[in-house]
């Protein structure tokens, strides 16, 4: 029986580096051993409500995600199974026709705002990470990738960032720290930190005659 794969979990807030992070990991380690899923890809559709209903939805909670197909899905990985992963569109909240075929892999890398507020998903973590940078700087982020990438207005960006994304913040995300088993000032640009998680994947790859 094949061995069960190892699962990063790597949490933070909207715009916090988590992305730099798992990228860090996946070029440190190669693509041949990780393979990155993002709990972004697991927003549930939206394509049966209006696009003004769309647009009102709190998209910071953890009930607008999926998460029993997330779940179910990174089992599936860790078993050493296939997936087709969702494809989300952004613009419109909707899951896009289609979906992306994602094979076994021996390390898979979850990323996401939420994804410590699930006990089982937590459970099945071998290291779990959060990423905390200041909310100065994720604002920031959140501002350039919303306009560049999806083509938001600012007034837009700053209303649900006021409305939504800092109150769930402080309420979900925030919280969710003390389950870390490691967590990372400044994200993926903190180089000592990711050497510290790189040593610690191989140790755990080793335990299991990997390397």
């Amino acid at each position: 029986m094949a061995e069960r794969g190892i699962l990063i979990g790597i949490a933070g807030g909207s715009g916090s580096g988590k992305t730099l992070v798992a990228k860090n990991i996946y070029a440190d380690l190669g693509s041949d051993k990780v393979v990155r899923v993002c709990q972004d890809s697991y927003y549930k559709d939206l394509s049966h409500l209006s696009k003004e209903e769309r647009l009102a939805q709190n998209f910071d909670h953890p009930h607008s995600m999926d998460t029993e197909l997330l779940v179910s899905q990174v089992k599936a990985l860790l078993d050493g199974d296939s997936i087709n992963q969702p494809i989300y569109d952004f613009v419109n909240h909707v899951r896009k026709p289609g979906s992306i075929a994602i094979g076994p892999h021996l390390i898979i890398v979850l990323d996401g705002i939420l994804i410590f507020n699930n006990p089982e998903l937590r459970k099945l973590m071998d290291i779990k990470i959060f990423v905390d940078t200041a909310s100065d700087i994720r604002l920031t982020r959140r501002l350039r990738r919303d306009i560049l990438e999806r083509g938001r207005a600012v007034q837009d960006i700053l209303e649900q960032y006021e409305k939504s994304v800092r109150p769930m913040h402080m309420q979900f995300v925030e919280p969710s720290k003390m389950h870390a088993d490691i967590i990372i000032p400044e994200g993926g640009y903190n180089r000592v930190a990711i050497d510290v998680i790189k040593t610690k994947i191989q140790a755990l790859l080793r335990e299991r005659g990997e390397l």
